[in-house]
């Protein structure tokens, strides 16, 4: 007969801290989640789902008759996040290779810090810094009567997910084994070609997942982008001022009365948020579970 094993009291409780912590993780999903369906929906069945998700008014401050339509929201925050994808992505991916595989050890040493830098910066001081050197620049570069436009909102959510892309792609692009660099290498590739053609594939999860961060942050953006964007409900134009739905949540919920329509409609608009969210990382791992299959 086997003998029972004996077991050790820390490591059960080690186990025990383990099981504590992604309970408490997943309850703490669950509990929100719950929250804004039930806040959130009382409001799309009193406005109607097409109205609420469709219309393209959103006039909350109307005593007689109130509108609240959030596709301007929707298309903008679409919008936005796209153009900052567009714009971040590539610059951040280039200098994720440059540190991981071509920058000197003294070059990457002064930009590191410089990203670390970047990723602590609060997001009022990129408000800011958009507000005083941004927005002049646009208005004038394009002779506009005002800055605070949807180009800015882009810009500054560029700069923003900056760190977070750097970061985890070219901690992906380190993790690849040195031995498959080597053998492109062997076979008479050049240096760049071995990183684009062999690393870069070799990482394009790390990569994936760095962009989905990016993407995360700037759809989840408020207080810098209602500092640059101009606040307004307007459809979304590059040149327009416009209303995210984060800012349309923050903008708002100080002056929305308990109980009343204006709230529990704010309260729809973060469960719509929240939706786009949970969608996104969804796709993400069906993207990565289909790659590692």
């Amino acid at each position: 007969m086997k003998r029972a094993q004996k077991i050790n009291p820390l490591e059960a409780g080690m186990h025990g801290l383990f099981f504590l912590c992604g309970f408490v993780a997943v309850a703490f999903v669950l509990v929100i989640t719950v929250y804004l369906v039930i806040s959130g929906l009382p409001a799309i069945r009193e406005i109607g789902p097409v109205n609420f998700l469709l219309g393209t008014t959103w006039d909350s401050k109307n005593k007689t008759n109130p509108q609240y339509g959030i596709l301007p929201f929707i298309l903008t925050s679409i919008y936005g996040t796209a153009g900052a994808i567009v714009v971040g992505v590539p610059i951040g991916f280039l200098t994720a290779v440059f540190l991981a595989k071509v920058a000197p050890p003294k070059v990457a040493a002064v930009i590191r810090p410089a990203v670390d830098l970047l990723a602590g910066i609060p997001s009022v001081v990129y408000g800011m810094v958009g507000m005083v050197v941004l927005l002049p620049a646009i208005r004038e570069l394009f002779q506009l009567r005002a800055g605070d436009t949807l180009l800015a909102a882009i810009l500054v959510l560029a700069v923003m997910i900056l760190p977070s892309i750097i970061s985890v792609s070219e901690t992906a692009l380190r993790s690849v084994p040195r031995e498959y660099e080597e053998a492109s290498l062997a076979l008479g590739a050049t240096e760049i070609e071995t990183y684009f053609r062999v690393t870069v594939p070799a990482a394009k999860s790390g990569v994936a997942a760095a962009v989905v961060l990016g993407v995360g942050r700037a759809i989840g953006e408020a207080m810098a982008i209602m500092m640059v964007a101009g606040n307004a409900p307007n459809m979304p134009g590059l040149f327009k001022s416009v209303k995210f739905l984060t800012t349309a949540v923050a903008s708002e919920m100080s002056y929305a009365s308990d109980g009343t329509l204006h709230k529990m409609a704010l309260f729809s608009i973060g469960l719509v948020l929240f939706i786009f969210i949970m969608m996104i990382n969804v796709v993400l791992n069906a993207i990565l579970k289909g790659e590692k299959e």
